[in-house]
């Protein structure tokens, strides 16, 4: 099973974007869902994730106070709300899968990688 990101594209700084994380075929209730980001010529970093119920969420410090993540598991969706959007938050965004909370988000510990979706943020 391959998650699927959606919800990307271009936009001012200053903006806001909301992703989605979907799973085709497959139920998101009993994981923690992570979402991820890759900028051209770095490592893949870790930017939030969720535990099953939404009582364990944890977000990466250069997103800290901008970004939201929550989900619905009626929808089986996971959502990844970007708000105040900086020209350094530019990169292709993946959503992945981990049977167990990660501390420090490190993504060799998640799978289920889709394609992921291009944010793009201009100055």
């Amino acid at each position: 099973v391959q998650l699927q990101a959606s919800g990307g594209g271009v936009v001012q700084a200053g903006g806001s974007l909301t992703l989605s994380c979907a799973a085709a075929g497959s139920t998101l209730d009993y994981y923690v869902v992570g979402w991820f980001r890759q900028a051209p010529g770095k490592e893949r970093e870790g930017v939030s994730q969720i535990g099953r119920s939404e009582g364990r969420i944890e977000y990466a410090d250069s997103v800290k106070g901008r970004f939201n993540i929550s989900r619905d598991n009626a929808k089986n969706t996971v959502y990844l709300q970007m708000n105040s959007l900086k020209p350094e938050d530019t990169a292709v965004y993946y959503c992945a899968r981990s049977l167990s909370y990660v501390p420090g988000m490190i993504p060799s510990l998640f799978n289920s990688w889709g394609q992921g979706t291009l944010v793009t943020v201009s100055s």
